[in-house]
């Protein structure tokens, strides 16, 4: 095949078109090499998702604690939550904590 049978080719012919080769040189550098490409909005879009979940797991604890708020309002909450989490006791009082092993002896 010659260059002249070759340069005929009707896709040749498009491709070799200048308004095409500046079109694609400007997709180009649009999707990969400008300061908004495609790319970095692609990463700014992951991390908007991942900023979003970390605010509904903070707004889920917030409400739980809110919830344990209005609990210890309650001077029998109060004295069972500082047992449990605390390990407070009474004057002439003794409290015993039972641990159970979890892993299986052999």
């Amino acid at each position: 095949m010659t260059f002249k049978q070759f340069r005929n080719k009707p896709i040749v012919k498009i491709i070799s078109n200048k308004y095409v080769l500046i079109l694609l040189t400007f997709i180009v550098w649009m999707v990969f090499f400008d300061e908004n490409s495609w790319l970095n909005h692609r990463e700014f879009n992951k991390e908007i998702d991942k900023l979003n979940s970390e605010k509904e797991y903070y707004n889920s604890q917030i409400e739980k604690d809110k919830e344990l708020i209005q609990k210890l309002d309650d001077t029998e909450e109060l004295e069972k939550f500082a047992r449990e989490e605390y390990k407070m006791k009474k004057e002439n009082e003794e409290i015993y904590i039972i641990e159970y092993d979890t892993l299986k002896k052999k």
